[in-house]
């Protein structure tokens, strides 16, 4: 198993909050847990749910979840190789705070105006 992105996550007061953001930072983290808690996923069923991101950045946000223990990738010795994605018990504790979020966006972006991308 890979160590862990962060060095330690002890800290101060408040700082809980801050190490649980940095396991999920990132555009892309957020949205690939929540599509996961669906059930286990291929990279290209969690690539055509996101059409916006890049085949280098989803590869980037997949390791890096596996790296902090998130989710579970599994490849099976075939020809072509075959690759599958779940969440780990730990990324399932997580399933609470993603519905939370999902609930909290739909109760208060409905008639938020929309923010331009800076170009």
């Amino acid at each position: 198993m890979r160590r862990a992105r962060h060095k330690t996550l002890n800290c101060l007061p408040g700082c809980p909050v801050e190490s649980t953001l940095a396991l999920i930072d990132g555009k892309w983290k957020g949205i690939i847990l929540y599509f996961l808690m669906d059930g286990t996923m291929r990279f290209n069923g969690i690539r055509k749910r996101m059409p916006q991101v890049t085949q280098r950045m989803l590869t980037n946000q997949l390791r890096e979840l596996e790296a902090d223990g998130l989710i579970i990738r599994v490849v099976y010795p075939e020809v072509p190789p075959r690759v599958e994605y779940s969440l780990s018990a730990r990324g399932r504790s997580l399933e609470p705070i993603i519905q939370a979020l999902k609930a909290w966006g739909e109760a208060n972006l409905q008639n938020a105006p929309l923010v331009e991308e800076a170009a």
